[in-house]
């Protein structure tokens, strides 16, 4: 989004203003591929959030996290790694948004391979390190070896001061790290006095979680088919070019969380790769990106699934769909491309006969039609994900499930087994995240399933919970009468 366009636009709901991370410290980890920024990043953020491999050039965008250094939160940026590469490709994309990581950095950590020493594509961006002016710590990474100490010495000549040794594989020399990096942002460490208190404290209740869900970010996933579109759409919600983009499909490697508010509320939104049929992935990084979506769909609250305008729901879409409804997620579909089609109110039809015939298990799914390259449909996709959170985590009464119960059986009242009608004789709603219910009956591992669909469809239509999955479980309810006769 252009200056002008956002200074145009005062009052839109959908702003990417610092959420209380984005005022703690930065640091960019930096360096040429291969030389174990992932790595770094995930030893110091105490995740596997970054994907890792020996495969080089394996990150493309920027992921940020959280560590903390000797009592001091900091907000640590990985990036792709810097490469020689022609205007408009894709490691020319790659590099930009290195830059743009290394511009808004308080602090960079320029990261070497000890046993490698200093190449010269190490001497050509040290050089871009010390241009921007930002303050530098100098890593040798993978000093666990004694061919490394060559390198270590030989990274004084880059200019940029004293190397630390360290191993982020074998989490060797990060102590000496940290102190170095609070050194140079001028911060000293906190040492914790021991709360007389603390044992009291642990015995406190915990939080109400409904509070606690309103305060922390909604995670929402954007998932699809390869180039339908997801990064562009995660860059016009964030107003900003955070993420790679460009016809080339497989752009997006690893999932990636960035945080945006919108209307007032925290959003961690997941950018990630294109999930293609299972049979087609052959090459390494194509499966790590795909294991790693399905990660995304799994930590989610809310699933996107982006489809494209003029080849929506095709198979591939419906199975992505699937794994996220069985997955127990919210679900919104997004149709994007959406100015590209002409007959817009047939199309729209179409692609609604699809859902409803093909997604059964969450049907009154919200179908939203966007343009990510527009940046239209944003507002109302925006609010199909909150109302997407707000049913999922609905909670219905036990009064007003066995009221509906009795109605409901008495519609269409249970079929019969071996000449008995199975008797249902409550409900009761345990949890929601999805909404979750268990009814207490006889005989129920002899219920038929298009009977237990009733009732699911019911609950939907009755309580008004489209778009997310239903868990109805039964559950045998016992006799007493029939443990009595038992024991004559």
């Amino acid at each position: 989004m252009s200056p002008a366009k956002a200074s145009a636009e005062p009052a839109s709901p959908v702003s990417n203003s610092p959420s209380p991370a984005a005022a703690l410290p930065i640091v960019a980890i930096v360096g040429r591929p291969n030389v174990g920024k992932s790595t770094l990043f995930n030893r110091l953020t105490h995740t596997r959030a970054a994907l890792v491999s020996d495969l080089p050039g394996l990150t493309r965008d920027r992921r940020d996290g959280e560590a903390n250094f000797e009592g001091h939160s900091l907000r640590i940026t990985d990036t792709a790694g810097l490469e020689e590469a022609s205007r408009g490709s894709i490691a020319d994309r790659m590099r930009q948004q290195t830059l743009a990581a290394i511009e808004v950095a308080d602090l960079v950590l320029f990261v070497i391979d000890a046993k490698d020493g200093v190449t010269p594509a190490d001497e050509a961006f040290g050089r871009i390190v010390r241009q921007s002016g930002k303050t530098v710590v100098l890593v040798a990474n993978k000093s666990e070896a004694r061919s490394s100490e060559a390198g270590f010495y030989e990274a004084f000549k880059l200019g940029l001061g004293d190397p630390v040794a360290i191993s982020a594989e074998h989490g060797e020399g990060l102590g000496d790290l940290m102190i170095d990096v609070l050194n140079a942002l001028g911060l000293k460490p906190i040492v914790r006095q021991k709360d007389p208190h603390a044992e009291l404290a642990d015995e406190e209740p915990a939080d109400d979680e409904d509070v606690l869900r309103v305060n922390r970010p909604l995670r929402v996933a954007i998932v699809g088919r390869p180039n339908a579109g997801k990064s562009t759409l995660v860059n016009a919600l964030l107003g900003e070019d955070r993420m790679i983009t460009g016809p080339e499909p497989g752009l997006t490697r690893d999932s990636v969380s960035t945080d945006f508010t919108w209307k007032g509320r925290t959003v961690r939104l997941f950018d990630t790769a294109g999930l293609r049929r299972k049979a087609k992935i052959t090459e390494l990084a194509e499966k790590l990106s795909a294991s790693d979506a399905v990660r995304a769909i799994r930590f989610a609250e809310v699933v996107v699934l982006l489809v494209d305008a003029e080849r929506a729901l095709e198979h591939q879409d419906l199975t992505i769909g699937d794994l996220a409804t069985s997955e127990g997620r919210a679900f919104v579909i997004a149709v994007n491309k959406w100015d590209l089609v002409e007959n817009k109110q047939k199309r729209l039809k179409e692609i609604r006969d699809i859902v409803d015939n093909s997604l059964t298990q969450v049907a009154g799914v919200t179908v939203v039609p966007v343009s990510a390259l527009g940046e239209s449909g944003l507002d109302k996709l925006m609010t199909a994900i909150f109302k997407a959170a707000e049913i999922w985590n609905k909670r219905v009464s036990t009064s007003d499930l066995n009221r509906w119960l009795a109605e409901a059986l008495a519609r269409h009242a249970p079929p019969a087994s071996a000449g008995r009608r199975i008797k249902i004789r409550y409900v009761t709603q345990p949890s929601t995240r999805p909404p979750t219910f268990v009814a207490f009956c006889q005989k129920a591992d002899e219920m038929p399933k298009s009977y237990l669909k009733y009732l699911t469809n019911s609950l939907r239509d009755t309580f008004g919970l489209p778009g997310v999955p239903i868990r109805l479980n039964l559950r045998k309810s016992e006799n007493p009468f029939e443990k009595g006769w038992r024991k004559k």
